[in-house]
Order: structure tokens, then sequence, then C-alpha cells
């Protein structure tokens, strides 16, 4: 095993890896209904193209129905967002995450999981059809895009799995 990557076959101490699943998949659980509940919130509360203040400028719950990606890319490629989606979520699931071996590398693991999952969901369940649904975003901060809580993981996720290169990258030098 490299012991900086993070993800091996061999096993550690009992404790440690069911305390690493467990909070994997609290991060999991939690990210993805967090996402799913705030979606219905804002569904339900929200009107397509009235935007409602929260920090006068700066940021609006703002309801969107989104068929592509990040920042609205990829409106045509609604099938293959979907389709990648689910190949990922499957790969997360089913061999990333259970060879997870650091805290860095499963929350960053955890929470790209969560996210992925969490507008998989929306692709599969939301009009117009299975995986054709449109992302539910409703987050809008001035001059960026407007995004969901699946996002906010996925993003996170992409910074925490930075930080994990970095520090693994500089553990082998150091050995």
């Amino acid at each position: 095993m490299d012991s900086t990557s993070g993800i091996s076959h061999q096993s550690t101490p009992q404790t440690s890896v069911a305390g690493l699943r467990i909070g994997m998949a609290l991060i999991v659980g939690c990210g993805y209904v967090i996402d799913q509940l705030t979606k219905r919130l804002a569904q339900t509360h929200l009107d397509v193209g009235s935007p409602v203040p929260v920090i006068d400028g700066l940021l609006w719950w703002s309801l969107h129905h989104n068929p592509g990606a990040a920042f609205s890319m990829g409106v045509g490629l609604t099938i293959g967002l979907s389709v990648l989606s689910l190949v990922v979520a499957v790969a997360m699931l089913g061999w990333v995450l259970p060879r997870v071996q650091t805290r860095l590398a499963a929350v960053a693991c955890s929470l790209l999981t969560a996210g992925v999952l969490g507008n998989l969901t929306d692709r599969l369940f939301r009009a117009p059809g299975p995986f054709e649904g449109h992302v539910v975003d409703f987050i809008a901060v001035r001059g960026f895009a407007v995004f969901n809580v699946a996002d906010i993981c996925i993003t996170t996720s992409a910074g925490l799995l930075v930080i994990w290169s970095i520090l693994s990258d500089r553990k082998k030098r150091v050995s």
C-alpha cells in the first residue's frame, strides 16, 4: 500500500475502520437528506423568477430548474450527465468508500457521494422524466451561479481532495 494514498486493500484496526465507516455513512446520509429537504422547501416556498433577498445585494433564494451541470453547462446533455452521475455514485459506494483509510479522504469522498446522489435523485425523479430531470437550484449569490446543497457538498469535496493530495504528496517526499 502507498501509505499516503488513503485508499488501500490492507485493513487497519477494526475500531478505526468502523469509526470511519460510521462517519462516512453519517456524512453521506446527512448531506443527502439536507439537500433533498432544502430542495423540497425551495419547491414549496419559492416561485421561479421571484427571488427572495436573504442578504440584500449579495444572497437570494431563487428557484431554478437546471437541466445541465454547474453554471448551467451541458444543458443538452441531461441524459449523459444522469448516466455519468449514476456511474460515479456506484463507483463511490461500491469501490471508493469501502477503501478509504484517512479521515480527510473519508470526509471528501463522503461529501462527493452525498452531492452526486442528491443531484442524481433530481435527474432520475423530477420532471420532465427519468434521466432527464432538472436539478433544483435555489441559492443565488451575486455575480455567481445559482446552486444547491448537493453542489456545496461536491465543491467542498473538490477542495478537500486538493488539500488531501497536497498533504499526501508532502508525506511521500518526507519518507
